[in-house]
């Protein structure tokens, strides 16, 4: 993927990581100790979706819905995927947090999704609000924390990775060229429930999988390149080194529910 760099964002970002060890280590410190619930297990008040193609607020074809007090996503209503990458955003930004959830694949794959999209899904983060996600932009200039489930008994297929539209991230001490990058957790079946952690503290970012750190990487910041399509031009001015940003549930052709989705400030 080519990537057309600003040399402001790149060098805030490299300063923003230098920072990072001027504060403090301990995660879990938070001067705000309560957790709050962002789904309720009954309906999606305080969600908005934004599916590719549709109107901010449309939920196509009940692509979001509630089923057994989980956040679900179905495509039992669909003819033709036709490029519906969606999100269901919750309706309000976020700094440094620490958010907790529990995710389960199941269900048959529609089959007119891309098939790097099988047993695929994830959760976006420091993302453009859905309000200016355009009707035809097909993702929205975020960081995504990927979660996956194995495809083929005995082969390795990691979850907790990160995923990059729109954005760059700093791995290593090095900015990552690539637009995924694997974690070293296990390999999750289907139809089993995970539980997954993500932690952003001034700029540190810390991936959780079933209670084990499995990723952790740094100052993430927007940056031009050829996945996001259809976006307004103006955004990218507006978006340098990421801060704070909306968190939403993705939609790719994968059923899958979430559950227990609570978030702490830090």
């Amino acid at each position: 993927m080519n990537k057309f760099k600003s040399l402001t964002s790149i060098l805030s970002a490299l300063i923003l990581t230098s920072q990072l060890s001027a504060c403090a280590n301990n995660l879990n410190n938070s001067t705000n100790a309560d957790w709050i619930e962002l789904f309720n297990g009954k309906n999606l008040d305080n969600w908005t979706v934004k599916i590719n193609h549709h109107k901010t607020g449309e939920n196509y074809a009940d692509t979001f819905r509630v089923e057994d007090k989980t956040l679900a996503v179905r495509y039992d209503q669909y003819t033709d995927f036709n490029q519906r990458f969606g999100h269901i955003f919750y309706n309000q930004p976020f700094d440094n947090f620490h958010l907790k959830f529990d995710y389960k694949f199941s269900g048959e794959f529609l089959k007119s999704a891309p098939s790097y999209a099988k047993r695929n899904s994830g959760v976006m983060f420091y993302s453009q609000s859905p309000d200016s996600i355009q009707q035809q932009q097909n993702w929205p200039i975020s960081v995504e924390m990927q979660l996956l489930a194995e495809l083929t008994p005995g082969q390795a297929r990691p979850t907790g990775n990160m995923c990059s539209p729109g954005t760059d991230i700093i791995y290593q001490d090095k900015i990552y060229p690539g637009h995924c990058l694997n974690s070293n957790s296990k390999t999750y079946p289907m139809d089993q429930w995970v539980s997954a952690e993500l932690i952003v503290n001034h700029g540190k970012i810390t991936q959780i999988i079933n209670g084990e750190i499995v990723l952790e990487y740094a100052s993430p910041f927007a940056t031009k390149d050829d996945l996001i399509q259809g976006e307004d031009p103006a955004i990218w001015q507006q978006m340098t080194v990421l801060t704070s940003g909306y968190i939403g549930f993705q939609s790719e052709g994968q059923p899958v529910e979430f559950k227990n989705i609570k978030i702490k400030a830090l």
